[in-house]
């Protein structure tokens, strides 16, 4: 309904622009089709008027649609961040990483390397790469990959691959 409606309404004002410019162009050229009658004149004003009229009400309303559901999908995403934070510190606390650990896991979840979260944590690359070993080995994972995977799948209704 509301495509049609819209639709129509682009139509009308696309007819009544080709109008108004026409007889503008036609009379900056010289040109000059027969002339058309005032009444005929007036109501494709009114057509024209009605049109924006019209265009502006559709805007506001969609406009407005747009936003409820904007503000309903950023309280769905402030909903998903507070339950994937959950989720994080519940599965570090289950695999009983230390804190030191658990600032590592959650700067390789972000996709930092070795050396950045050597750099970010004042530690030797060393230290960091002992810590990641310790965090998959706790985890029960080989890699980041499957670390990062662990994440998705709860955040997923149904892991991609069905598990035995």
């Amino acid at each position: 309904m509301m495509r049609v409606a819209l639709v129509l309404i682009a139509a009308l004002q696309i007819v009544c622009a080709i109008f108004f410019v026409s007889d503008i162009l036609f009379t900056l050229i010289g040109l000059r089709a027969a002339p058309i009658s005032w009444q005929t004149r007036e109501l494709l004003e009114i057509g024209a008027a009605l049109g924006l009229v019209l265009g502006v009400v559709l805007g506001i309303a969609v406009l407005l649609k747009f936003r409820a559901r904007t503000v309903q999908v950023e309280e769905q995403l402030k909903i998903a961040a507070g339950a994937f934070a959950q989720v994080l510190q519940e599965r570090f606390e289950a695999w009983g990483l230390t804190p030191a650990e658990k600032d590592v896991a959650l700067f390789l979840i972000k996709g930092m390397s070795t050396a950045e979260i050597g750099g970010l944590r004042k530690t030797s690359e060393g230290t960091i790469k002992a810590q990641t070993n310790a965090i998959y080995r706790k985890a029960g994972v080989s890699g980041r990959s499957q670390l990062l995977s662990l994440f998705i799948d709860d955040l997923m209704q149904e892991p991609l691959v069905p598990t035995a």
